[in-house]
């Protein structure tokens, strides 16, 4: 289950339907993904990159975590998917080898 919260402002079902596809390929990879919890936040700055993604992946016996920050939360939630995917398979990995 993906659950995506925008804060301060409503996200349009394009950006949602973005961000789940994005995720849905993560949680293919390890079946052991519970569900994830997507902010996003515009944060209040003079730098055009204040877009930002927080996406925390529940994975059975680990917590993952990824923290982006953009012009857009296309760019934000892709980056953020990009760490996300180098952890969940270092963790699958990491399982493997026990």
């Amino acid at each position: 289950m993906i659950n995506i919260q925008s804060i301060g402002f409503v996200a349009d079902v394009k950006l949602e339907n973005f961000i789940e596809n994005k995720l849905g390929k993560i949680m293919k990879l390890n079946s052991d993904v519970a569900g994830a919890e997507v902010f996003l936040r515009v944060e209040k700055s003079d730098i055009t990159e204040n877009k930002v993604v927080e996406i925390n992946l529940d994975i059975k016996g680990a917590n993952v975590f990824a923290r982006k920050q953009s012009k857009t939360f296309e760019e934000a939630a892709d980056l953020a998917a990009d760490a996300l995917r180098k952890q969940v398979v270092k963790h699958k990995e990491k399982l493997r080898a026990k």
